[in-house]
């Protein structure tokens, strides 16, 4: 038996504009995803989705692992388990662990061969497939680990304070959303191209301060940013109060991460605030879950 594990992520900046070619800000961190895999004598999914084999409604991306998988592996029956700290639909890039961990403890268990930069883009083609529309950023953050800009894939300085992330509990549809921004951009492409370019250029901004650590700057920038997210649709009246609850409680920054929608919102912190403001979201009814910045990408477990 194999056991990988890979971690989910929270975008510091740029999530949306990234789908258009513009630059984002990746963060991984410690809440992560193991899939184990054993041969078997059938194709076996089990997860707390329930148990199926290939299944591209309950499955679809462990399902096309699999499927692509069998062009560099003997692989007739596999059974696979997976296991998660990352809530599903949520923007912590839960698809995108599963997916990773699952190329990977395939590439081990046949003896496939794959180099980690092979694991990335070949979980960004199964997400793309699945969701129609995907960057590579999650992906490649979940594979690499650390702090990245994409689609640079320059690795940045780790960083040093904590994260809380606020869960709504509302599932999030990436597809959906990412749909909507595409078809507002095409009513008003004046309007939304602009916002998405700075965007964009805000992650580059933000780069300096980050290698700095200088993350009170870097704060006002992503408070920035989660009012332009807000401007092009994919806030919504959980995620404002959870974001305003954490600043009010003494956040460096709070901001939506990932698709919006629903799902989660990211803040930053001190150390010595960070349990006050896990008490301020969780006061408004939502899961509060501190977290830290991981180095380590997706990885063999003992």
């Amino acid at each position: 038996m194999i056991t990988c594990s890979a971690p989910g992520k929270v975008y510091l900046f740029g999530e949306h504009a990234v789908v258009y070619g513009q630059s984002a800000i990746c963060c991984a961190i410690d809440l992560r995803t193991r899939v184990q895999a054993e041969e078997h004598d059938s194709i076996v999914i089990e997860s707390v989705l329930g148990t199926t084999g290939l299944d591209q409604e309950v499955h679809p991306y462990v399902s096309r692992v699999i499927e692509k998988m069998k062009a560099f592996g003997n692989i007739r029956g596999v059974r696979i388990h997976i296991d998660s700290e990352l809530p599903v639909g949520s923007g912590l890039g839960s698809s995108a662990a599963v997916t990773v961990a699952s190329i990977q403890a395939l590439n081990q268990l046949y003896s496939c061969g794959l180099q980690l930069e092979e694991v990335a883009s070949m979980g960004h083609i199964i997400e793309r497939e699945v969701q129609g529309n995907a960057s590579p950023t999650d992906t490649y953050v979940s594979t690499m680990g650390g702090v990245v800009m994409i689609p640079e894939r320059r690795r940045l300085n780790g960083l040093e304070c904590s994260i809380i992330v606020g869960n709504t509990g509302k599932f999030s549809s990436t597809r959906e959303l990412v749909a909507n921004v595409a078809k507002l951009r095409q009513e008003f492409p004046d309007i939304i191209d602009p916002i998405l370019n700075n965007i964009g250029r805000m992650s580059h901004l933000a780069e300096e301060h980050v290698n700095r650590y200088d993350y009170e700057t870097m704060g006002k920038l992503m408070n920035v940013n989660q009012g332009l997210l807000d401007a092009i649709g994919v806030g919504g009246a959980e995620l404002s109060e959870l974001v305003y609850a954490a600043r009010d409680a003494g956040a460096i920054s709070a901001k939506i991460t990932g698709a919006g929608g629903g799902g989660c919102m990211v803040a930053l912190a001190s150390k010595q605030d960070a349990g006050k403001i896990a008490s301020a979201i969780r006061n408004k009814g939502a899961e509060a879950i501190l977290t830290s910045n991981t180095q380590e990408g997706v990885r063999l477990e003992p």
